[in-house]
């Protein structure tokens, strides 16, 4: 069907037809083809005419050598090729829908048994790792499923269960005070540690089992939440101490879990306190930030007379795990009132005098929320049920068989939509997944049960947004369109960033977070995204931009000073690691990410194979001089017309997004006092139509809807499963003409995206 669309597009055959005749043929057509590309495999291949498309818009076929075709030849080509493959698409999707099947990706797997069962369990280590496909990881192209991924979603659903079902008394609960000068491990006779009179000192910032305080005292006996309080102040200081709190078994490097970053102050004891998750046997880890010395240090003072600055923690109270009643919420959820019988030790199981009818509703209730539709069929799962019972199961193991057959069922783990335009359930999920990346509330199903919500879609926007789980939204789109996830794919080198620290890690990631968050909640221009007169900053962040007047871990909205490169993301420390590495930044790899990212236009792949560019740290030579020979390659300079102005914009940027006049050397260059690197050569963030970040911010706002068309494709892709084609663009062009009117506000977009076709339609 493809095949004939393409051969029998008329419109699209006598622009394209004399284009190849007259500029392609000579090299593509003929045995032995340039490239190894024939046009002979344009025919069987529609993708192949995108490809065409971007080498000739983009500038890079014909060769220079060759006649350049005009303006009009060029604009002409790209529209008949766009209607060649958009018909191609249409085609195809009339029949197998927009977006292939999708299932769920390991974060939506945890949020949807979250919400389906009331329990809070990490699967991170059972559920196959998600892979990335235009930039996001609810690609459905890419969300694939092995036979080994199925034993990984069996294992979960037996783990899920096993969390739901509650087959022991009712847990005792720790209420408990310790003391820290009573653990072992810290010694009143050490080196590390001081013995206060009502507290112990801590000197170092080291995570170690005798350098930080360990709770080994405190250990838990049941999976669940629980509150802690901690009291603690800064000692032989005036300033604030920062400290961070981990829970964990600390049997391992990968066997602990970051609570938080907190602050007290000097001289007074102060109280934090939060609500943990904890598994069973953790137990809690305080670590002293930013106090600047090694245990070497303290220790060859003495820990009784080192004169620095310390963080004095006097006692941790425990409450947990917190629990309103017995069984718990998850139990009765999933199983109602059923009643249960003691079998062994402590162990108990649930039992029913009549096993059928109370399967029958146990899984009739359960398949409707996990299937997240009305119309089930119960019948493969009660038949399961029935079979272990006739063999002399249990009534509990028995119906685990069943439980467990739905959780792993393609009705579960798939989003099942029809092609054409979607139910009104399917409506539901495709929402849901979208805002909260989770399964539909009640609400929505009820909507869905009485057809009743594609008519409701603004106000449920609005309710789903203003709801905790929209926290989700901007964690997965907001952390996958800026590639925070990346932050810690690289270490900056501590001889030329000895600034950086978890502490402004943290920081970097929470100032974008909460910069989209700002733009979501109060509708703000996407424009701001590439410019705006305020961030989001708390203190460490504020002082790693030269900003003064921020104190404290507390984040707020800070207007920025006249003349300040900062505002919006292009220049946030966050984006500007994640496209560096630990040692040197790239103009390529920002420049990259600025034009696929930010404005919509990814650079073509490199049709040779070239050498990557390295950054000399050493400081030789700067990257622009480096690059400068790359594009003297004909076959390099069309790409890096695009891909080298932003990314010589953010050069003003260093690896961890601080403000630089000249580049950080461990070769050449001048001493920094109290430095271990050295002074290199200047930064040149210009270009021939802007000087520095400022005015190529400009030039970038010239073009809001730019900027909008860009946002839009990346939304779309998030919120369905697929990125925008070809056949897609009159729909990306509605919703930026929606948005024009009212200032491109991001939450208006968000109700445009999900009133579009695409979004409407599999």
């Amino acid at each position: 069907v493809i095949t004939l669309v393409l051969l029998l597009a008329p419109q699209a055959v006598e622009p394209t037809q004399a284009f190849l005749d007259r500029h392609c043929r000579e090299c593509h057509g003929a045995e032995k083809p340039k490239g190894d590309f024939r046009l002979g495999q344009l025919a069987a291949d529609p993708k192949l005419w995108l490809k065409v498309r971007e080498q000739v818009v983009e500038g890079a076929m014909p060769p220079a050598k060759k006649p350049r075709p005009s303006k009009e030849e060029i604009d002409a080509l790209a529209a008949a090729i766009d209607v060649r493959v958009a018909a191609a698409e249409n085609a195809r999707r009339a029949a197998q829908g927009r977006v292939l099947l999708r299932r769920l990706n390991r974060v939506e797997y945890q949020n949807t048994v979250r919400d389906l069962l009331g329990i809070d369990i990490d699967l991170n280590e059972v559920l196959p790792l998600d892979p990335v496909a235009d930039g996001f990881d609810n690609n459905a192209e890419a969300l694939r499923v092995s036979s080994f991924s199925m034993e990984q979603y069996l294992e979960a659903a037996d783990r899920v269960l096993n969390a739901a079902i509650a087959n022991t008394p009712k847990p005792w609960s720790i209420q408990k005070r310790y003391s820290v000068k009573d653990e072992r491990s810290v010694k009143a006779t050490g080196d590390v540690y001081r013995h206060l009179e009502d507290a112990v000192a801590i000197f170092s910032s080291w995570e170690s089992a005798n350098i930080c305080v360990t709770m080994w005292n405190f250990t838990t006996k049941f999976r669940g939440r629980y509150r802690v309080k901690i009291s603690a102040y800064g000692f032989q200081t005036g300033a604030p101490v920062r400290f961070r709190v981990l829970t964990g078994t600390f049997q391992g490097v990968t066997e602990s879990r970051l609570v938080g970053y907190f602050e007290v102050p000097a001289g007074k004891p102060s109280e934090i306190d939060f609500v943990a998750h904890m598994e069973p046997r953790n137990t809690l880890r305080i670590i002293a930030e930013g106090l600047g010395v090694t245990p070497p240090t303290v220790q060859k003072a003495g820990a009784q007379n080192y004169k620095g600055p310390g963080l004095a923690v006097q006692w941790v109270d425990v409450d947990g795990p917190l629990m309103e009643e017995w069984p718990p919420a998850s139990h009765r959820k999933l199983l109602g009132e059923l009643s249960q019988a003691k079998i062994s030790g402590d162990r108990l199981e649930v039992v029913s005098e009549k096993p059928a009818v109370d399967a029958l509703r146990v899984l009739r209730d359960f398949a409707r929320r996990a299937f997240r539709r009305e119309d089930v069929d119960l019948q493969p799962y009660l038949a399961r049920v029935k079979a272990k019972l006739a063999a002399g199961d249990s009534f509990e193991q028995a119906l685990r068989v069943g439980l467990k057959a739905i959780l792993v069922a393609p009705d579960f783990l798939y989003l099942r939509e029809k092609p054409g335009k979607l139910d009104e359930f399917a409506l539901a999920s495709r929402l849901s997944y979208f805002l909260w990346s989770s399964m539909p509330d009640e609400e929505l199903l009820g909507l869905a049960a009485k057809k009743e919500l594609s008519t409701s879609l603004r106000p449920q926007v609005e309710r789903m947004l203003k709801n905790p789980k929209a926290a989700a939204f901007t964690r997965n789109f907001a952390g996958q369109w800026l590639n925070l996830r990346a932050i810690d794919a690289t270490v900056p080198d501590p001889a030329l960033y000895p600034e950086y620290n978890d502490v402004l890690k943290v920081a970097m990631v929470q100032e974008a977070t909460l910069f989209f968050d700002e733009l979501l909640k109060n509708d703000l221009s996407l424009t701001r995204f590439v410019a705006s007169d305020f961030t989001m900053l708390n203190g460490p962040l504020a002082q790693h931009y030269g900003i003064p007047g921020v104190e404290g871990l507390e984040f707020r909205r800070v207007p920025l000073p006249p003349g300040s490169p900062r505002g919006g993301v292009l220049t946030m420390a966050a984006v500007l690691k994640v496209t560096a590495n630990g040692t040197s930044t790239s103009p390529i790899l920002r420049g990259a990410w600025v034009l696929d990212r930010v404005l919509g236009t990814p650079p073509p792949k490199p049709t040779v194979d070239v050498e990557a560019v390295e950054p000399d740290i050493r400081g030789a030579t700067t990257i622009r001089e480096q690059l400068a020979k790359h594009r003297e390659r004909p076959e390099c300079a069309s790409c890096h017309r695009k891909i080298d102005p932003p990314g010589f914009a953010l050069e003003s940027f260093d690896v961890i997004g601080g403000w630089r006049d000249h580049y950080r050397s461990v070769g050449k260059g001048e001493a920094v006092p109290g430095r271990r690197y050295l002074k290199g050569p200047a930064v040149d963030p210009s270009d021939v139509l802007f000087k520095d970040i400022h005015e190529y911010k400009e030039l970038l706002l010239k073009d809001p809807d730019l900027l909008a068309r860009a946002l839009a494709g990346k939304l779309l892709g998030y919120a369905t499963g697929g990125p925008p084609a070809t056949a897609d663009k009159p729909d990306v062009e509605a919703i930026v003409r929606a948005i024009r009117d009212k200032d491109y506000g991001l939450r208006s977009l968000v109700h445009e995206i999900v009133a579009s076709r695409p979004f409407l339609h599999k």
